[in-house]
């Protein structure tokens, strides 16, 4: 069993083989993770990733990311960009923060995070990559040696003041400046081809505590298949270390993840599409349709309650989410177009009843 206070490294806690949630951006915010651990208990969940120049220069907002509650441990949080010594000052929060882990995306191949050099562009620059790493360990060790927010010359006092606040509401254990808070990486295969060869080893000099790795290369995005034979190649050369290695990339379901671990003696899995809509996939089993319509009511009413405080608040990014849980019901498109435009829990209660689909 986890236990935030006395652990050495939590990675090396976890039950094998690790079967996690994926970071992915724009879903696994908050709510989803809260859903997702309650009904399917992933082994880890990760945040979605936050910039660490956007944290650095103000961005307050950016603190939503960081939200999360008790029922997630053990949590990591994901931040991505380019400055080392932003990796850095935002270690420092993240350790504030209570989080059990930090991660490094290394990954991400949109346009808009590779054309700037971060996410999985840093595979083009591993002395980058490497000091990226680096700095985001040092944060660690400030952190651990009395440095605060308040000693982060970049973080605003209004970030500094909202850090606090949100670390006063900690468990003691979570606290305490005696933890190890282990830094991880996320990347793929490779940039154009894969290069695992080469680049996971560049990775491993900087001795992670884990690296996940997605079994496509940037240029690929989500097109074609995950290469898992690339992936087993990185397996073989994490076993000669202490770094763990987890795969991730078309795994469709437990059973899926468990094949994998044993065909190419990864430590773990991450899951991440096949769980849209049903968190019951990291137990390998079918819910009834009417319990999953019940869990998309609840996941609505914590989307309100996490984020109706904040201005611009908007339930947009829910209805995706809708629409995912009615996937396979008779209907589901004109259900669909019904959730897509509804505004708050009660209407998609009133949706899901109005359908026959809860009493």
């Amino acid at each position: 069993m986890y236990n935030p206070g006395v652990e050495k490294n939590f990675w090396q806690q976890l039950p094998r083989p690790i079967i996690g949630l994926s970071p992915m951006d724009g879903v696994t915010d908050h709510p989803y993770r809260f859903i997702q651990k309650k009904y399917g208990m992933p082994t880890i969940v990760y945040t979605e990733f936050t910039s660490v120049e956007g944290v650095c220069h103000g961005a307050n907002r950016l603190l939503q990311d960081f939200l999360y509650d008790e029922t997630q441990r053990p949590i990591v949080a994901q931040i991505y960009g380019t400055s080392p010594d932003y990796f850095r000052q935002t270690s420092i929060i993240l350790c504030q923060l209570g989080f059990d882990g930090i991660d490094i995306n290394m990954g991400c191949p949109a346009k808009n995070v590779a054309h700037s050099g971060a996410g999985a562009a840093l595979i083009q620059t591993p002395e980058l990559a490497q000091q990226i790493v680096q700095a985001t360990k040092t944060g660690v060790k400030e952190w651990q040696n009395g440095a605060t927010v308040r000693d982060c010359p970049d973080i605003t006092p209004k970030i500094a003041a909202e850090i606090e606040t949100k670390q006063s509401s900690l468990p003691a254990s979570c606290q305490s400046r005696e933890r190890t808070i282990p830094v991880s990486v996320k990347t793929r295969i490779g940039y154009s081809t894969p290069i695992v060869t080469e680049w996971i080893p560049r990775l491993l000099e900087t001795q992670p505590s884990a690296i996940a790795l997605h079994g496509r290369t940037l240029k690929q995005q989500y097109s074609g298949q995950a290469n898992w034979e690339e992936i087993g190649k990185a397996a073989q050369l994490c076993a000669q270390t202490s770094t763990l290695l987890l795969g991730n990339g078309d795994v469709k379901s437990r059973q899926d993840a468990l094949q994998k671990v044993a065909d190419f003696a990864v430590d773990g899995v991450l899951l991440g599409r096949c769980t849209f809509g049903n968190p019951f996939v990291f137990l390998d089993t079918v819910p009834e349709h009417q319990k999953l319509f019940s869990i998309a009511i609840e996941h609505a009413e914590i989307f309100e309650k996490t984020y109706q405080q904040y201005e611009r608040y908007s339930f947009l990014p829910m209805r995706k989410h809708l629409g995912w849980y009615v996937r396979g019901v008779p209907n589901a498109s004109e259900i669909r177009v019904k959730l897509f435009q509804s505004n708050s829990a009660a209407e998609v209660r009133e949706i899901f009843r109005t359908a026959g689909l809860i009493t």
